[in-house]
């Protein structure tokens, strides 16, 4: 974006009205005077659309970090052309926030780097990018702007709180707590092509046959216990927010990181599922700059919904039968809702529901429910390790 400065529209208005004057009163000095602020104008939009060419090189460091934890961007502008870029002056864009990056007099073939931190405080995806590279004439008339680079996300996931418990699932090992089968031993799943390293004795052979390639039957352990995390993300349920952020839904996001990150340790499978998915195209999971490729992926980007309608949710979870663990994570908006929750008791053996940010304790809801009432994550967490039965 190229624009006149307040020096350059001046010269422009003089030299209109010096020639329009030695035109009309035929005074050759006046227009000899407007001839030549014309032509510096002309000069200066000349130099200044001459394109730069630099090329930018950015690195985060780490791109995926922790609320709180420290993250540094680095970023390198190399003038790649033969003629020095003279009066370059640049910024680089940090979320909400500009970074100045020091271009004047580039030499060809030189680099220039910057390293900064990028802000952590918050939970969500910090786009770094573009580099905006503004070009002046040496004159200060005509100031040109360009993007240089891309775009780079950087991922401030929730604060993680460890878990020492977890829940050992409706069926129960007679060896241990959990079973440990790499392949999973009871139920058919699925197939799958062969690959090597297969056990022979896994291969289906008539549907082999038929399709001309070894084919590997895929089994489940159903004694695993199989967690869904089922994330409230409606902006009824999160009613206090302070500068666009609700406490209550960070200490969610937070209560979600600690159990995924659980049950990642002990290997169980895990599902995260939000009450109210954004209309595609409208969040941040669409975005291929802000995409991420996992669920902490999926909490960073995670924000509240308009839609204030739980029973889609509700009647997924009861059709799919995703596992047999229901962890159910809200604000002080949706303590109401914990009765329709309740009812997926048939479908959900052990159902746990957190409630966050609530001034008193949550109404009991349905029988068979545990419920921890949590000012933030962290005390999510103690009572979670508090909890005798699942």
């Amino acid at each position: 974006m190229s624009a006149l400065t307040a020096r350059g529209f001046g010269l422009l208005v003089a030299a209109v009205v010096l020639l329009g004057a030695g035109f009309r009163f035929a005074y050759p000095e006046l227009v000899l005077l407007g001839t030549a602020a014309g032509t510096a104008v002309g000069y200066a939009v000349t130099t200044a659309v001459w394109r730069p060419r630099l090329v930018v090189v950015r690195s985060a460091d780490p791109d995926r970090v922790a609320r709180g934890e420290p993250a540094a961007m680095t970023l390198t502008v190399r003038n790649a052309g033969r003629l020095r870029s003279a009066s370059l002056v640049a910024e680089d864009r940090c979320g909400d926030r500009a970074v100045p990056v020091p271009l004047l007099r580039l030499r060809p073939g030189r680099d220039t780097t910057v390293r900064y931190d990028v802000p952590t405080s918050r939970r969500g995806v910090v786009p770094v990018g573009p580099l905006r590279v503004t070009r002046r004439d040496p004159l200060g008339l005509v100031a040109l702007a360009r993007p240089y680079g891309g775009t780079v996300p950087v991922w401030v996931h929730p604060r993680v709180h460890p878990l020492s418990a977890v829940p050992t699932g409706a069926g129960r090992s007679l060896d241990g707590r959990v079973d440990r089968v790499p392949h999973g031993s009871i139920t058919f799943d699925s197939l799958r092509e062969y690959v090597v390293g297969d056990e022979l004795r896994r291969v289906h052979w008539r549907t082999s046959a038929r399709v001309g390639e070894l084919m590997v039957r895929e089994n489940v352990d159903t004694s695993l216990p199989r967690i869904v995390v089922l994330l409230d993300n409606r902006a009824g349920a999160h009613p206090g927010r302070v500068d666009g952020v609700a406490e209550s839904f960070e200490s969610a996001c937070e209560a979600a990181a600690s159990v995924l990150v659980a049950a990642y340790r002990e290997d169980l499978p895990v599902v995260l599922l939000p009450v109210a998915p954004e209309p595609p195209g409208a969040g941040p999971a669409d975005d291929p700059v802000t995409r991420g490729g996992g669920p902490l992926d999926l909490l960073a980007a995670a924000r509240l919904a308009d839609d204030d309608v739980l029973g889609p949710a509700t009647t997924r979870l009861r059709r799919e039968r995703l596992g047999d663990t229901l962890v159910f994570l809200t604000g002080p908006g949706g303590r109401e809702d914990l009765g329709t929750v309740g009812a997926l008791r048939a479908a959900y053996p052990s159902v746990v529901v957190g409630v966050f940010g609530a001034r008193g304790p949550a109404p009991s809801g349905a029988p068979g429910l545990v419920v921890i009432d949590a000012a933030d994550g962290a005390a999510f967490a103690a009572e979670w390790d508090g909890v005798r039965r699942w």
